[in-house]
């Protein structure tokens, strides 16, 4: 008996996401129109996580070291391109509209990519209220990957955010997962071509 919940424990064990690459689709508005013309993924090696943002008006690359608790961001709009270093207490500020954010574990479930994801409701302190929908079977090595999912208990598979400068909300949805180990290229900073802010 013993060790038929010790197996049964041992199986519903999260497994851990050191390699993969997420892509998501994007949806902007109350409508959930998708908007075929932004995208966005997710690399994640280790330690090291990489997040591209492309639309017509900008292109961002976030990459994040969680052993250093440092970020570098890549903007190119209009043609220029432009490199900021967070240290990890400018990152902390970069992301302040998270620190105090209350999340509220719920029993709606759906499935996304193959996996049970259930449904948080993350309340920021300004009062917007979040849904994230994230996979318990699996988590990522890096637990704040993005910066407003710590303490989310899974993988995040879809969630929602806002703009900054309006009020509409922005739901990211995986549409797939790629398991492959990611080449530690795609972490590397530029050297050259960029203006520091």
């Amino acid at each position: 008996m013993f060790c038929a919940s010790l197996v049964t424990g041992y199986a519903q064990a999260p497994k851990t996401v050191a390699d993969c690459t997420v892509h998501f689709q994007v949806s902007v508005g109350d409508d959930g129109a998708t908007d075929t013309r932004t995208t966005k993924t997710v690399y994640l090696r280790g330690r090291d996580v990489r997040i591209d943002m492309q639309s017509p008006e900008f292109t961002q690359t976030t990459l994040y070291n969680a052993l250093r608790g440092s970020a570098v961001i890549l903007r190119e709009i209009g043609g220029q391109k432009y490199m900021s270093t967070l240290d990890a207490d400018k990152w902390k500020k970069f992301n302040q509209k998270y620190d105090g954010m209350s999340v509220s574990l719920t029993s709606e479930t759906k499935t996304i990519l193959g996996y049970e994801c259930k449904k948080a409701v993350a309340t920021l302190k300004s009062g917007t209220v979040l849904n994230i929908f994230y996979a318990p079977a699996i988590v990522p090595s890096i637990a704040e990957n993005d910066y407003q999912f710590k303490g989310i208990p899974g993988f995040v598979l879809e969630y929602e955010t806002q703009g900054d400068k309006d009020k509409q909300k922005i739901r990211f949805v995986a549409v797939s997962m790629n398991l492959d180990p990611v080449p530690a290229v795609k972490f590397e900073v530029p050297k050259s071509g960029y203006r520091i802010l």
